[in-house]
């Protein structure tokens, strides 16, 4: 019954796949399709991949509708539920291959957000009189982590829990405590 009642959201969801294919983003949905189903170890076309995220994934259906943001997103999340607790601020610029483990209370508002990010729940990435964060690539936040002002996180970088950041980073570092310190540099990655 349950398997029934999927397929049938599933069709309902279908407005998503045209919005998709129109999407001047596509490309960032793409990366943010195959970082999701590389973490979940799920094998579809792009098409059902999207279905099922869109199906199971409010944290998803964010990002989505941050990435397709129109009037038609606004109409489909009336029955389509983004994650309410999640913002992703609209004048953040934030590259592909973006993956969340269970965002809520999480808050992006970044000058720009590099590709495969990874984020935790209890998150914030804000702005402090007006300044806000720039994060590289490959950049993973984990639980109440706080990233602040005009600082520059840099790639290949980990912020661990209840760290908190207000001064800029270098590249391949693992950042923690508050105030946040430099671990150790991670390895360099060849």
């Amino acid at each position: 019954m349950r398997s029934l009642l999927n397929t049938l959201y599933k069709l309902l969801l279908w407005p998503h796949v045209l919005l998709y294919l129109k999407s001047a983003n596509k490309t960032d949905i793409d990366k943010d399709i195959t970082r999701w189903a590389t973490a979940k170890n799920i094998q579809k076309s792009n098409t059902g991949l999207l279905l099922h995220f869109l199906a199971v994934s409010p944290d998803f259906r964010t990002l989505f509708y941050y990435r397709t943001r129109s009037f038609t997103s606004h109409i489909l999340n009336l029955y389509c539920r983004k994650q309410n607790n999640f913002t992703i601020d609209v004048t953040t610029k934030l590259a592909g291959g973006t993956l969340t483990g269970h965002p809520y209370c999480t808050i992006l508002n970044a000058n720009s957000i590099g590709e495969n990010f990874y984020v935790n729940h209890l998150v914030t990435v804000g702005e402090v009189n007006g300044k806000r964060p720039t994060i590289g690539n490959n950049v993973s936040i984990y639980t109440g982590a706080i990233v602040i002002g005009d600082i520059t996180i840099g790639n290949n970088v980990q912020i661990g829990a209840g760290t908190v950041v207000v001064k800029s980073v270098p590249d391949n570092c693992v950042v923690v405590g508050n105030p946040g310190r430099i671990l150790t540099p991670n390895a360099k990655k060849d």
